[in-house]
């Protein structure tokens, strides 16, 4: 997603808007409760390819640890602290 800066936002909320869409489970969290398997076969299921490096990073960033984004972009665009000009779909993400 591509949000615009707004004035509301540099009245409310510090000139700033979401980044991300923010963690529902933390990394230790997603460790004890995610299957690989599992999480590995949803991904698939959505024509997802992963290649990691460990367990431990694929299930730290499996999507169900994450809120939705499309629910936070929404929200900071009612708000007004960030005007939503554009959704991209990645065709690649890397994490280092």
């Amino acid at each position: 997603h591509i949000l615009l800066g707004t004035k509301t936002a540099e009245e409310i909320s510090f000139g700033s808007t979401p980044h991300g869409a923010g963690r529902l489970m933390s990394r230790a969290a997603a460790m004890r409760n995610l299957n690989k398997q599992e999480v590995m076969e949803k991904l698939k299921n959505k024509n997802i390819e992963v290649k990691g490096a460990s367990i431990k990073g694929i299930l730290e960033e499996a999507p169900e640890v994450y809120k939705d984004v499309d629910e936070v972009v929404r929200t900071a665009h009612k708000l007004g602290i960030g005007k939503q000009v554009l959704r991209l779909t990645p065709i690649a993400v890397i994490k280092g």
